[in-house]
């Protein structure tokens, strides 16, 4: 079995990743694995895979699939963004035919008679937790609406009036639009109101 290895410490904490390396190691040696690649870092494990250069490299080192399973001491070494991200990532290695292992935590294990088992049950948590999710921000957004608040960027107020005179002014529909903050389609449809004949294009 070729395995990989991710360590990591907090920068806040003084520590440095050699313990859990060496633990990692020898416990590699016991279960005549073959360590092939050693990933290590010293960053906030809130931070997500753009703010950790290892992590990174763990996800494109496993999509070419140059290793066939990933160790780490424990499952927040791998990450402390929440439970909701963590099986994201977990799911990832499954999708790409990675298994992972973790040292503290003998059930977070998909070389054991139970691996397949774990692997359904976190793609599944998973999948409910992105249904409530989404579920909870419709919610938000329809007591928004209920109580008088629209989402995305207030409109601008712009009157046919104002473009009218921008217009005359010999201002093309570009600039107008630039001007009053509105999309060309906006200002062509408030000429088209007050003039008989459609402005033109410019």
């Amino acid at each position: 079995m070729r395995v990989a290895i991710y360590c990591r410490v907090s920068k806040d904490k003084g520590q440095d990743t050699g313990n859990q390396l060496r633990q990692l190691k020898a416990f590699a040696v016991q279960q005549d694995w073959t360590v092939v690649r050693v990933f290590e870092e010293t960053a906030s494990g809130r931070k997500g895979e753009n703010g950790r250069e290892a992590l990174r490299e763990v996800f494109k080192e496993a999509a070419a699939h140059r290793w066939d399973l990933l160790v780490f001491w424990s499952l927040d070494r791998l990450s402390r963004e929440g439970a909701f991200q963590t099986m994201k990532y977990l799911n990832r290695l499954s999708e790409m035919g990675i298994g992972y292992r973790s040292y503290r935590e003998e059930y977070i294990n998909t070389t054991g008679i139970f691996g397949d088992v774990l692997v359904a049950l976190l793609s599944t948590l998973a999948k409910q937790e992105a249904i409530r999710i989404s579920e909870r921000t419709k919610a938000g957004l329809e007591r928004a609406r209920a109580q008088g608040r629209v989402g995305g960027r207030p409109r601008a107020k712009v009157t046919a009036e104002q473009v009218l005179r921008l217009h005359r002014a010999g201002k093309s529909l570009n600039v107008i639009a630039g001007e009053l903050h509105v999309g060309k389609s906006t200002v062509h449809r408030l000429l088209q109101g007050v003039n008989p004949e459609p402005p033109k294009k410019r």
